[in-house]
C-alpha cells in the first residue's frame, strides 16, 4: 500500500501504510473430509464435514435431546451439504442414477433409513426447503449396530469387488450403508472388441488382460485360453502362465495345467517371486491329485 502524504502548518509528514491482517484461522469443529473410491471403472468421491460426539446423544426421537432427530431430513454431517459424485452411471440399491454430483440427505429411523439423492448440493441444514422434484433416487436402508462407539461421524467405502460397493455411514453406535454398483461389463466388453477381436495385431497385454477378465467372470473359457496362448508365444510371463495354469484347471485340463504350472513356477523360481512360485506349487499338487502326470 502507498504511503499517504499529509501537509499540516507546512510540514510534510508521510503516513505510516495501513497493514493489512489476515484473519485468524483456527480448527474447524467439523473438519471437512473428501474421499474418493474406484469400482470396476468408475471413480465415486464422497465430501463431507465430520462432527463429533461430544458426550452428546446423536440418534433418537423428537422428544429427546437428540442432535439428528429420527424422521427428519438430515444433511448427513455438518456445515455444507454431504455430496457424491460418480464419473460415470451406477446403480444404487437397484435404482440407475446419472453421472454427476448430488447431495446426499438421510432420514433417520429407529429401524430404517430413508435414503436421497439429490439434484440439489447446496441445501445445507436448510432442509426443510428441499423441493420432493430435485431428488434423482430414493431407497431405505436398515441401520445397524456398530461393534465400538464411533466418535467422529465417518463414510468409507466397504465390501468392495470388482464391480460394486457399500458406501457405509457410520456415528456413535449406529451405521448404515447402502450398496453402488458401476457398469462394467459393456466398458471393458467395447474395449475387448476394439482391441483384441477386431484388431489384427492385438499386443500381448491385450491379449491377456481380455483372457484374464473372461476367467474372472466365467465367460468362453476356450476363448481366454487361446488369447492367453497367444500373449505367451514370444515373451511368456511368469503371471501370464500361471493364469494359464488357472484356466486349464478351471476346464478340468489337468495335463496342461500341470505343464503350465511348472513352466511358470520356473520362470517366477528365475524371478525370485516365492509368492507365484507357491500358488504354483498349489495348481501342480491339485493337478497331479486329479491325474495329471
Amino acid at each position: 500500500m502507498k504511503a499517504l502524504l499529509s501537509i499540516s502548518a507546512g510540514l510534510v509528514v508521510l503516513a505510516a501504510p495501513m497493514a493489512t491482517q489476515a484473519q485468524i484461522a483456527t480448527p474447524a469443529a467439523s473438519p471437512k473430509s473428501t474421499i474418493t473410491q474406484r469400482v470396476g471403472l468408475t471413480d465415486i468421491t464422497l465430501t463431507y464435514s465430520r462432527p463429533s460426539v461430544k458426550g452428546r446423544m446423536v440418534f433418537g426421537d423428537s422428544t429427546s435431546k437428540a442432535i439428528v432427530p429420527y424422521a427428519k431430513r438430515w444433511r448427513t454431517g455438518a456445515n455444507q451439504t454431504t455430496t457424491v459424485k460418480f464419473s460415470d452411471d451406477v446403480t444404487v440399491e437397484g435404482k440407475k442414477v446419472p453421472a454427476g454430483e448430488y447431495g446426499l440427505y438421510t432420514v433417520p429411523g429407529k429401524a430404517s433409513w430413508k435414503m436421497v439423492l439429490s439434484k440439489n448440493t447446496k441445501q445445507g441444514a436448510n432442509v426443510d426447503g428441499f423441493k420432493a422434484e430435485d431428488d434423482v433416487a430414493t431407497f431405505m436402508v436398515k441401520p445397524y449396530k456398530t461393534a465400538a462407539k464411533v466418535e467422529t461421524f465417518t463414510m468409507n467405502f466397504t465390501d468392495l469387488t470388482p464391480a460394486t460397493a457399500n458406501v457405509d455411514l457410520q456415528w456413535e453406535m449406529t451405521g448404515v450403508k447402502f450398496k453402488v454398483a458401476a457398469d462394467v461389463e459393456p466398458k471393458v466388453m467395447a474395449q475387448i472388441a476394439e482391441k483384441v477381436t477386431q484388431n489384427a495385431s492385438p499386443t500381448p497385454n491385450d491379449l491377456a488382460a481380455a483372457a484374464v477378465y473372461y476367467y474372472d467372470n466365467d465367460k468362453d473359457l476356450k476363448q481366454a485360453l487361446a488369447w492367453m496362448q497367444k500373449a505367451n508365444e514370444k515373451e511368456p510371463k511368469f503371471w501370464n502362465v500361471h493364469t494359464e495354469a488357472k484356466i486349464r484347471m478351471k476346464m478340468k485340463d489337468y495335463k496342461g495345467a500341470l505343464t503350465a504350472a511348472e513352466q511358470s513356477r520356473t520362470l517366477a523360481q528365475t524371478a525370485k517371486n516365492m509368492d507365484y512360485v507357491k500358488m504354483n506349487d498349489d495348481i501342480i499338487a491339485t493337478a497331479k491329485k486329479n491325474g495329471a502326470k
